[in-house]
């Protein structure tokens, strides 16, 4: 029998030496899990509404943004959120200003089976409706 070895938070550099060189393919999952980008900032808020076991919808509000201002895209396995706002050249002096309307990026890491079915943007709501790629084995299927 081998030798079992209990690491503790003192030590979790050696445990991760030794899962890198046991694990193949492992390294780029632990890269995601120890790489990952935390976000800086709440802005814009959003919603991420489950509709069924498989299908999902973000919703992210974006008060005073256009269309042409905000970017939608997937590379490398993370949805990109990016709005662009140029400085406004508004006359007068704000009492409060509570609409941020500032340049953004947000970022989500979106599974292999996960695609983009579609990208909406109406009365400052962007909505990206998001579907799980179930494989034809695994479908249900109605025989009677």
């Amino acid at each position: 029998m081998g030798n079992l070895a209990t690491y503790h938070t003192a030590n979790l550099p050696e445990l991760m030496k030794v899962i890198r060189q046991n694990g193949i393919g492992m390294d780029d999952y632990l890269d995601k899990f120890f790489n990952a980008p935390t976000q800086t900032s709440n802005y814009p808020p959003y919603n991420l509404v489950q509709l069924n076991n498989h299908e999902s919808r973000l919703e992210i509000a974006l008060a005073g943004f256009k269309k042409d201002e905000v970017k939608v895209y997937t590379e490398f396995g993370k949805l990109y959120v990016e709005g662009k706002k140029e400085e406004s050249k508004d006359v007068g002096e704000f009492i409060h200003k509570g609409l941020a309307q500032r340049s953004f990026e947000r970022v989500w890491t979106i599974t292999d089976d996960t695609e983009i079915r579609s990208v909406g943007f109406e009365d400052g709501l962007l909505t990206v409706e998001l579907a799980k790629i179930v494989p034809e084995h695994h479908a249900r299927k109605e025989y009677l």
